[in-house]
């Protein structure tokens, strides 16, 4: 049902109805509507709730991808697909809430977070403004990521950054249209937009003023319209950047705009910049990193310390910089399809999993063990 169909990121209306009418059968103590658009937190409460708060997060939205596979439960929406498995990611938080529901804590309560607008950045942070959602004050916060090229079930950890800080770029230039016979009268960007490319690229193949690993991808680029009777007045440039670590971003984003700067004014062209779809570095506390070992080893799960953070991002990093939490992988199969291809799927084996982790995860924390010692 939730990967038949699937929405956009803040269009996830018809995904949060269907997923709150499936967890009345949990009866939940409480259910918190419209966090951040279509997003919605369900809690449980222990028979004792002056217990830790633990929270665990899933994602509502789909991507712009056409789906290759051919399978029973397709994507009707034409043009979108679950192709970063945030359908199973829903499924494993209604697992969790079967097993509150068949076995209760006794101490202190879970929030189940279905958050909208993960994949362009935008949803964690509306839900963090929303004053309901504050109110929860969770004391733990935990998220987990299904990733394709690792053995299945095998559970990836690491402290400090797990997953790398990202923004997009949009860079506008403006000078002047004219006749394509009388260029003369006009002021053509593209010289200045094909030297920007350039310079732009140039910036991250030196990596000389960073700490760690740090890229500038070019996504997108235009000049003007496509009509050949017209000297084009204005081009665009769209880049990623993105890096392991805040401060490399932040150095990243200065040496971007200098450059723009610079072309600008040789060529003497207006412009423009807008960031877009940021996402912070997720940085995980290794007080959560422990109670995910804990639980984890409990499960009989093979557990791999990852030498470097993921490259891509997760705006769950806006909740790991306010709370103690720890964003976390498991492992989708060697031979899975990475994600965002067109031919991916999630494999539903991960679901039972990946619920009975987090619910052992937050036994852990409700028995209030040690994570030193666990």
């Amino acid at each position: 049902m939730l990967h038949q169909h699937p929405e956009l990121s803040g269009n996830e209306y018809e995904t949060s109805h269907t997923l709150r009418q499936f967890l009345q059968r949990y009866e939940p103590d409480q259910v918190i509507t419209d966090l951040g658009g279509a997003g919605f937190a369900a809690v449980f409460n222990g028979s004792d709730s002056k217990g830790p708060t633990v929270l665990f997060r899933a994602e509502l939205d789909a991507l712009p991808i056409v789906e290759q596979n051919e399978l029973a439960y397709t994507s009707i929406r034409k043009g979108v697909s679950h192709k970063c498995g945030h359908d199973g990611h829903m499924a494993i938080l209604l697992g969790v809430a079967n097993l509150l529901r068949k076995h209760p804590l006794h101490t202190g309560r879970v929030i189940l977070l279905f958050q909208p607008a993960e994949e362009n950045g935008a949803g964690a942070w509306a839900v963090l403004q929303e004053s309901r959602f504050q109110d929860l004050q969770p004391d733990f916060v935990f998220a987990l990521h299904n990733m394709p090229g690792l053995p299945l079930k095998q559970v990836l950890v690491r402290e400090q950054t797990f997953a790398a800080a990202s923004v997009g770029l949009k860079v506008g230039l403006y000078g002047k249209e004219s006749h394509a016979a009388e260029p003369e009268n006009g002021q053509n960007p593209g010289e200045g937009m094909s030297e920007l490319i350039q310079a732009l690229n140039a910036i991250a193949r030196d990596q000389t003023p960073f700490s760690d690993l740090s890229l500038l991808t070019i996504v997108h680029a235009r000049l003007g319209e496509m009509a050949f009777g017209t000297n084009p007045g204005f081009a665009t440039v769209m880049a990623t950047l993105r890096a392991f670590e805040q401060e490399d971003l932040n150095k990243l984003k200065e040496l971007a705009i200098e450059s723009v700067k610079l072309v600008s004014s040789k060529y003497n062209l207006r412009h423009d910049l807008e960031w877009v779809e940021e996402f912070p570095a997720t940085v995980n506390a290794p007080e959560a990193i422990e109670y995910i070992k804990h639980a984890a080893t409990g499960m009989g799960l093979d557990i791999k310390q990852a030498e470097q953070p993921v490259r891509w991002s997760e705006d769950f990093g806006h909740l790991t910089n306010r709370y103690t939490g720890a964003l976390l992988g498991l492992g989708a199969g060697k031979d899975q399809p990475q994600l965002h291809h067109a031919d991916y799927d999630f494999p539903d084996e991960l679901i039972p999993v990946g619920a009975a982790l987090f619910y052992r995860i937050a036994l852990t924390i409700m028995q209030d063990k040690s994570p030193h010692v666990l």
